[in-house]
């Protein structure tokens, strides 16, 4: 927390636990981190967003109510952080209570014909105001009858869900790398006059739904929305998650110069092609980029703006429009509690895991090959496994495949990041490879160390599990 403004900012320690400063020095692959920052643009007049240096980013480290009232101290967002996760849920919930409008201070009725519902649901939503979101919503659908008692609810929030995330509708697409997520389409405008009105809806309805205990199970999203939603720093390494080709290109473009090579040998500019809409497009990544070559000096900057551009710049509109429907609704303080993979599991619910079907959609490869699930540090694995609660097990999914979704049809059909099925893997290594299970979440691989004893293995899978969304282990 910052003594000047008792603000929340994101800080780097080194292995002597010292604050560590990268502000003004060249871009890193490794430790160089960006957080979304809403800024006024002083050109339009109007907010735009941005992408900033982790350590000059903040938020508020209260939560205050529509009437300014304080319902939540510092003390008590870092004494949940360091709950569990069905702890936080629970604290999330009740502070989502505090938040909430007393219902005879006034409550919402929303009505909806099923055949416009979309239509009905977002005129309606879309003229509240913060107190009116923060109210209690009865939802009816008109010439039916029923009294909404909470299942109309669940059907308004899955069916109006389902409808903005389906990729016909225009907002978002599959995910090139994880076929189970969804990111937002970069040309959902030519698509779709009235798109951001369509995002800031869905934002609001993803603000409402864990504002009020409810599920989208459909709205898998990539990973760096996630951290956009709670202000967490973005790195290279989640380039990975969006275009694993484009993220190995510009690794080996780095290598290549720590190698003592020539970028300029490369022909490379501060430009990229994209395809719109079947046409092929330049976009430049900095002003004339397409003139600016990519040299041994620059060769940062160029990683850098490639980064920006694929984590915002090119669905900065879309996402900002997301960020300020959710916003509306949850206070961004309220947020801090939860880590990427949490937010996925509180939003989507966790995943019905049949363990025979995972177990029997597994392949083995490196050391398990010979003896495949009869190894014993397999056995091992599915033992403990086995004992996982409900949201470690989801974790471990997460950890393993990038996501907490499974496919309706299950393990047998698990995609890896080329759109084929990529079976769950196992894949032996030897102890002095690796000390810690390790993730390729582009293959669904796990590679599991030849470790001695059961113990060492269960204490080492909870780790490398539960600090993926810390550092990167590899």
């Amino acid at each position: 927390m910052r003594v000047s403004d008792q603000r929340l900012q994101w800080i780097r320690l080194d292995e002597d636990g010292k604050i560590v400063n990268y502000s003004g020095i060249t871009f890193d692959v490794e430790k160089s981190a960006y957080v979304r920052h809403f800024s006024p643009n002083n050109s339009s007049g109007e907010t735009d967003l941005t992408l900033i240096s982790a350590d000059r980013s903040s938020c508020a480290s209260n939560v205050v109510n529509h009437l300014n009232k304080e319902i939540c101290t510092s003390v008590d967002l870092a004494e949940a952080q360091s709950k569990t996760f069905e702890e936080k849920a629970a604290w999330f919930s009740g502070m989502c209570n505090k938040l909430c409008v007393d219902w005879n201070a006034g409550h919402m009725r929303i009505n909806v014909r099923r055949d416009h519902l979309l239509e009905d649901s977002m005129l309606a939503v879309m003229s509240l105001g913060q107190e009116e979101l923060r109210k209690i919503w009865r939802f009816e659908f008109i010439d039916e009858l029923g009294v909404d008692a909470g299942g109309l609810a669940r059907e308004w929030f899955q069916l109006n869900s389902e409808k903005l995330v389906n990729p016909d509708f225009g907002l978002f697409t599959f995910s090139a790398v994880n076929q189970m997520c969804l990111q937002i389409n970069p040309s959902s405008g030519l698509l779709n006059d009235e798109h951001l009105d369509y995002f800031r809806f869905f934002g609001r309805i993803m603000g409402k739904a864990l504002f009020d205990r409810q599920l989208l199970p459909t709205a898998h999203l990539v990973r760096h929305m996630y951290k956009h939603l709670l202000g967490w720093p973005i790195t290279m390494s989640d380039l990975e998650f969006i275009d694993t080709e484009v993220y190995r290109s510009l690794l080996q473009v780095k290598q290549y110069q720590e190698s003592g090579g020539d970028v300029t040998d490369l022909y490379l500019d501060f430009a990229v092609t994209e395809e719109v809409m079947g046409e092929s497009k330049v976009i430049e990544l900095v002003p004339d980029g397409s003139s600016l070559e990519v040299t041994n000096e620059n060769v940062g900057e160029f990683m850098e703006s490639n980064l920006r551009h694929r984590v915002l710049d090119v669905t900065k509109k879309q996402t900002m429009s997301i960020l300020l429907g959710f916003y509306d609704i949850i206070p961004e303080s309220l947020m801090t509690i939860f880590d990427f993979n949490e937010l996925e599991l509180l939003m989507c619910g966790k995943p019905n895991i049949d363990m025979e079907d995972w177990q029997q959609n597994t392949e083995y490869s490196g050391e398990f090959e010979i003896c495949q699930s009869n190894h014993q540090v397999v056995d091992w694995f599915w033992q403990i496994v086995e004992d996982y609660d409900s949201s470690m097990k989801a974790r471990l999914l997460q950890f393993s495949t990038g996501t907490s979704g499974v496919p309706s049809r299950g393990f047998s059909v698990l995609q890896g990041n080329d759109g084929n099925v990529r079976p769950f893997t196992l894949h032996g290594v030897m102890l002095d490879q690796c000390l810690y299970p390790r993730a390729h979440t582009c293959f669904n691989r796990i590679d599991l160390p030849l470790f001695t004893s059961r113990d060492d293995l269960e204490e080492k899978l909870k780790f490398s599990v539960m600090m993926e969304s810390t550092f990167d282990m590899e």
